[in-house]
């Protein structure tokens, strides 16, 4: 079985995420994607996140039309106290793996860039393939200079069109993925009473509107 992890603070979950993960499970033929929201992220306060089950119960409602996505609790602060690092994230898929599975984690093409920063990030980059969710004007040597040079594989070329090669793990990137917002953005247009209709998936946008998530100023703030 082939597996990804998908984490982040889906602060909403947005159509791209959706989107990015369609175009993920179609390419590298993944058989279920975990989305993990993160209950308490190391690198953002958490003061400023939308409550956890607000958040899990959006997930829920976005993957309830892919078979092969999985919302999870993996990160939540109530079984797993924070801060939630996705080394150990990992960790914990890989020891429910069954031999033959294959295991990748999703990324978006900023948070990539922003690995050097992350917990043991370069034991991270041996546990599982990334799909780096690339974007039009990125080169491969942008994204090259995140993997320390004694982690690549010098006996393959270093890169290709769509992948790195690492010593134990691969890096794709996957391109050509419209991903039209961002969380921030969408947070601003509802405190400004702007329509989101398309941005979300219609479950979510009712969610929202049901709940009166960010209304209040207090939701402008950054994150994706």
């Amino acid at each position: 079985m082939r597996i990804a992890i998908f984490g982040g603070t889906f602060d909403p979950i947005h159509s791209g995420h959706v989107q990015a993960a369609k175009a993920a499970a179609r390419k590298f033929c993944l058989n279920r994607i975990l989305f993990i929201p993160t209950g308490h992220p190391p690198h953002k306060t958490s003061n400023g996140l939308t409550d956890f089950h607000h958040r899990f119960a959006m997930v829920e409602l976005a993957c309830a039309e892919d078979p092969r996505f999985v919302p999870s609790l993996l990160e939540s602060p109530d079984l797993h106290p924070g801060p939630h690092y996705s080394i150990d994230t990992v960790r914990r898929v890989r020891r429910t793996l069954k031999p033959g599975d294959s295991l990748y984690f999703l990324i978006g093409v900023d948070a990539w860039l922003d690995l050097p920063h992350w917990k043991q990030f370069r034991q991270l980059l041996g546990l599982a393939d990334f799909i780096v969710v690339s974007r039009p004007g990125f080169e491969n040597h942008e994204l090259e200079k995140v993997v320390p040079r004694d982690l690549r594989d010098e006996r393959r070329p270093m890169a290709d069109s769509r992948r790195i090669h690492l010593r134990n793990t691969t890096l794709h990137i996957l391109r050509d993925v419209e991903v039209p917002v961002a969380s921030r953005d969408l947070r601003q247009a509802i405190q400004q009473r702007q329509s989101i209709t398309g941005l979300v998936p219609p479950q979510v946008e009712q969610y929202i509107l049901k709940e009166g998530l960010y209304s209040s100023a207090t939701h402008l703030r950054g994150g994706k």
